[in-house]
C-alpha cells in the first residue's frame, strides 16, 4: 500500500513516528547557524536526521530542514520502502503493449484506473488549508518568514525549497519547477531561472509579448510535490502528473487569490505575484550545490501580491554545498526513477550512476550491453543529446554486469584497462550554468572514457615506493609541492595526487612532466595536480575538486604516453578570463557558536 501524505504536516508526523526527526528547542538564528547545524548533520553517517527548529530567533514559525536527507527518508517521502519500486512501476508502464485479446484488455483495467487518478484535481472543500490566512497590500512582509542566509558570502537570505508555478502564454501548459529566490525586501525577491529551464522558457514567451508573467510559489508542499518539482521531466510535461503517478492520487489544487494560477491546496505557505519581463536586479552570490558560490548576476524580479498560509505553518528549507548534503539523496532518487525512461532512448544502457562528487552534472558512469566496436561512443553521444544529461561533462562507460555504484571497483577497473591512445575521446557542448571550469559560460569540452571490454593492459603491476618516499621525491623536484596521495594501490596504471603552491601559470603541467621524467616516480601513469589548500589524502574531497575544476580538453596533458591533469584554479595568464568562484566555507565564529550550544541541541545522541 502506497503511503500518501496530504501535507507536509503529515510527513513530519511520519518522520517523528519512525524516529527520523529531531525537534531542536534551543534558540538558533536563521542567519548561518541553521546552515552550520544542518551541514554537520547531513554529513554524518547515512545523512543523520531531519531537523525541526522550533525556536528560530526573531520568528514564531518552525523551520524544517534535511527532511529528504537520507536513503530511508527519501523513500518515505515518496511513500515507498525502496525507490526502485517507483522505477519498476514506470518500467512496467513503458513496456505495456497494446492488448490483442479480450483477456489482455481486461488485464489493463487496473493500470488504466491508476492512470485516471493521477492528473491534478480541484480542491472541493470550503477553504483550502494554504489559504486559511490571506495577507495582501501592506500586510505582506517576507521578513516574517524564517528565511535563512545559507553561507557567509551569500548576497542575502534565500528561499531555497520553493515550488514555483508558471504557465505558458502560448500553450497554457503549466511548469512546476524549483528555483531559489533571493529575498530583497518585504515584497520582492529574485527569480533565479536557469537559462535552460522551462520556467525561463515561459519567461521568454512573456518577454516577447511584453506582458507581465504571473507566478505562484508554494513553500512546504507535500513531499512528493516538492520532489517532483526537481525532476527532469521532458519539456512541456506537467511535473504534477509525475507527482500524481508516484502518489497514485492526483494533487489537489486551489486557485490563487490575486492571480490566475493554481497551487497545491495543502501547502504550508503560498506567495502569489508577478514578474515584469523588462525588470531585472542583481541576484546572488549564492553558495550552490557545486560547493562553490554561483556569481551575482541580473535576474528577473518577483513582486508579491499576496501571501497565504495555514494557521500553523511550517517553513521548509534546504541548504546545498559540498556533498554529501540533502540534495544528494534527492538526486539519487532521480537517478533511479528516471533510468527506465533513459533506457527507452538508448536500450543498450543497463544502469547509470551519478556520483555525489560529480555534483550530478560533472560525471556519469554508465553500464552498457556492448554488441559492437565503439558502441560506447554512440551511447555517450546519445546521452549528451538527452535532456539534462546533455550537461554531463564526463561520461565513463563500462560493460553490463559491473557494479557501477562501487566506485572503488570501477576506478580499479579503469586503471587496469585504460589505454590513453584509444579509450579517451573529447567532445564539446553545453554545460550547466554552474560549471565554472570552462573558459566560456554554458559551453565547454567534454570527456568520454571507454572502459568497456575485457582486455587488460599488457604490463605488470609496478612495485611502488612508500608515500613518504614519493613525497620526498616530489619535494626535491619542486619546493612548491605540499603533499601527495596514491588513491588506488596495486593497479597497472598508478595514479598520483599532488597538492601544489601555484606560483606560475601552467605549473600543474610542469610538475606532472617533472614527475614523469624522474626515474624515481616514472612508474606513475596519471598525475593530478591540485592547489595547496586541497587535502589530497581526503580522496572524496579531492575527486570533487577534480570534477569541478577541470575542463578536459584544456587540462588533460598527454606526456610520453602518460597523462597529467591540471585541477588547479585557473588564471588569466592561462587563458581563463571569467571570474573563478570562491569555495563555500563557514566562518570560524559561527562554527564556535554552534560548538558552544551543540550539547543543547539534542543531536549528539541521535
Amino acid at each position: 500500500m502506497r503511503q500518501n501524505y496530504k501535507s507536509l504536516h503529515e510527513f513530519i508526523a511520519r518522520l517523528e513516528e519512525e524516529g527520523e526527526l529531531i525537534r531542536v528547542k534551543e534558540e538558533v538564528s536563521p542567519i548561518l547557524e541553521i546552515t552550520e547545524i544542518a551541514d554537520r548533520v547531513s554529513k554524518s553517517p547515512d545523512g543523520g536526521k531531519a531537523l525541526l527548529f522550533e525556536n528560530v530567533k526573531d520568528h514564531s514559525m518552525p523551520t524544517l530542514i534535511n527532511a529528504f536527507g537520507s536513503e530511508k527518508r527519501m523513500a518515505m517521502a515518496l511513500g515507498v520502502n525502496n525507490i526502485e519500486q517507483i522505477a519498476s512501476e514506470i518500467k512496467k508502464l513503458i513496456e505495456t503493449k497494446p492488448p490483442q485479446k479480450f483477456s489482455e484488455k481486461f488485464g489493463l483495467i487496473p493500470t488504466l484506473f491508476d492512470l485516471i487518478k493521477i492528473p491534478p484535481k480541484k480542491f472541493k472543500g470550503t477553504t483550502a488549508p494554504c489559504q486559511e490566512k490571506v495577507l495582501t497590500g501592506d500586510n505582506i512582509d517576507l521578513n516574517k518568514l524564517p528565511v535563512i542566509k545559507c553561507w557567509p558570502m551569500d548576497g542575502g537570505k534565500f528561499i531555497t525549497l520553493a515550488v514555483v508555478f508558471t504557465q505558458s502564454p502560448e500553450t497554457g501548459k503549466r511548469n512546476t519547477g524549483m528555483y531559489r529566490m533571493h529575498v530583497y525586501d518585504k515584497n520582492t525577491t529574485g527569480m533565479h531561472w536557469h537559462i535552460h529551464k522551462d520556467g525561463a522558457g515561459h519567461f521568454q514567451e512573456y518577454k516577447k509579448l511584453k506582458k507581465r508573467m504571473e507566478v505562484a510559489v508554494a513553500i512546504g508542499t507535500d513531499p512528493v510535490v516538492t520532489y517532483s518539482a526537481t525532476a527532469p521531466m521532458p519539456p512541456g510535461v506537467d511535473e504534477l502528473l509525475l507527482a500524481g503517478f508516484i502518489r497514485k492520487k492526483g494533487v489537489e489544487l486551489v486557485k490563487c487569490k490575486t492571480i490566475n494560477l493554481e497551487v497545491p491546496a495543502y501547502a504550508e505557505i503560498v506567495l502569489e505575484g508577478y514578474v515584469d519581463p523588462e525588470e531585472s536586479r542583481i541576484e546572488g552570490p549564492f553558495g550552490d550545490h557545486t560547493g562553490y558560490y554561483s556569481l551575482a548576476a541580473p535576474y528577473p524580479v518577483f513582486h508579491v501580491t499576496a501571501v497565504t498560509h495555514r494557521h500553523n505553518p511550517v517553513y521548509s528549507t534546504t541548504i546545498v554545498g559540498k556533498p554529501p548534503m540533502e540534495d544528494c539523496y534527492m538526486g539519487k532518487a532521480t537517478e533511479r526513477i528516471f533510468l527506465p525512461m533513459l533506457k527507452t532512448i538508448n536500450p543498450d544502457i543497463s544502469d547509470i550512476s551519478l556520483p555525489w562528487e560529480g555534483v550530478f552534472h560533472n560525471c556519469a558512469i554508465v553500464a552498457i550491453n556492448r554488441r559492437y566496436p565503439y558502441q560506447s561512443r554512440h551511447t555517450m553521444n546519445t546521452l549528451w543529446g538527452t535532456g539534462q544529461m546533455s550537461f554531463s561533462k564526463m561520461i565513463l562507460a563500462v560493460d553490463e554486469g559491473m557494479n557501477i555504484h562501487n566506485y572503488s571497483e570501477v576506478t580499479k577497473h579503469i586503471l587496469n584497462h585504460i589505454d590513453f591512445s584509444k579509450d579517451l575521446f573529447f567532445s564539446e557542448g553545453i554545460l550547466d550554468v554552474l560549471d565554472h571550469s570552462a573558459s566560456k559560460a554554458l559551453f565547454g569540452s567534454k570527456l568520454g572514457i571507454d572502459a568497456t571490454g575485457t582486455e587488460i593492459l599488457k604490463c605488470d603491476i609496478p612495485n611502488m615506493p612508500s608515500d613518504k618516499k614519493i613525497l620526498k621525491f616530489a619535494k626535491e623536484l619542486s619546493s612548491d609541492v605540499r603533499d601527495i596521495s596514491v588513491p588506488v594501490k596495486n593497479v597497472k596504471s598508478p595514479m598520483l595526487f599532488i597538492s601544489l603552491k601555484k606560483r606560475i601559470p601552467n605549473a600543474g603541467e610542469r610538475i606532472a612532466q617533472s614527475i614523469f621524467n624522474d626515474s624515481r616516480s616514472a612508474k606513475f601513469k596519471i598525475v593530478v595536480i591540485f592547489d595547496e589548500d586541497v587535502d589530497v589524502k581526503n580522496i572524496s574531497y579531492a575527486v570533487w575538486k577534480f570534477f569541478n575544476n577541470v575542463d578536459p580538453k584544456r587540462d588533460f596533458h598527454f606526456i610520453k604516453e602518460k597523462l597529467g591533469i591540471d585541477a588547479t584554479r585557473k588564471w588569466k595568464e592561462e587563458g581563463y578570463h571569467r571570474e573563478w568562484p570562491d569555495e563555500i566555507k563557514m566562518t570560524d565564529d559561527v562554527k564556535k557558536r554552534i560548538n558552544d550550544i551543540w550539547g543543547k541541541l539534542g543531536i549528539s545522541d541521535s
